[in-house]
């Protein structure tokens, strides 16, 4: 499975849900239509996960995701990364090149209204349990590697700093810091 056929599941599993916006949801789905495919291209859909994993393992992400969801731990990062690859291809490439732009979908700004944080902890289980879910068996130790970029050293002290988080984010920081 290649990354365009990755994101095409992503999109079927979003066409079936009832609300697409839900990620959980979506996991679940993506999980039982990937399951479907042969093993391999099952155990090739773990590497293209964590290639967009490492793709966006960005900090103006990581502070966008700060913002949203009130603070972001290290894991809280993945499962924020997890609801925007369960958002589609769209509007995932789009917040990777310019996260202030999550400011204009209408759940994050539904979630800013409500409080509630954005993460999907499931979409990084898809293929594992995809793979379990296929053959029985767990997925091969050497399915995939992870290969995380640097991260920018002048986003590091800047997250808690709400001037600096305006400037930076400025259409999330209105939605979060107001």
């Amino acid at each position: 499975m290649n990354r365009h056929q990755f994101w095409q599941l992503v999109d079927v599993a979003r066409d079936q849900a009832p609300d697409p916006h839900d990620p959980e949801d979506v996991a679940r789905r993506a999980t039982a239509l990937l399951a479907t495919h042969p093993a391999e291209e099952i155990v090739a859909a773990q590497q293209v996960l964590w290639d967009l994993m490492a793709d966006s393992y960005v900090n103006p992400l990581w502070a966008a995701a700060y913002l949203i969801n009130g603070g972001c731990s290290d894991d809280g990062f993945d499962y924020f990364r997890g609801w925007l690859i369960a958002q589609g291809r769209e509007v995932f490439e789009r917040a990777v090149a310019d996260p202030d732009t999550l400011a204009d979908l209408p759940g994050v700004r539904a979630a800013a209204a409500a409080g509630h944080d954005l993460e999907c902890e499931g979409v990084l289980g898809i293929v594992w349990n995809a793979h379990t879910r296929a053959t029985g068996r767990h997925l091969p130790d050497d399915a995939f590697t992870i290969r995380y970029p640097e991260l920018d050293a002048a986003w590091n002290a800047a997250f808690d700093d709400h001037a600096e988080m305006t400037r930076r984010l400025p259409r999330l920081a209105a939605l979060h810091l107001e």
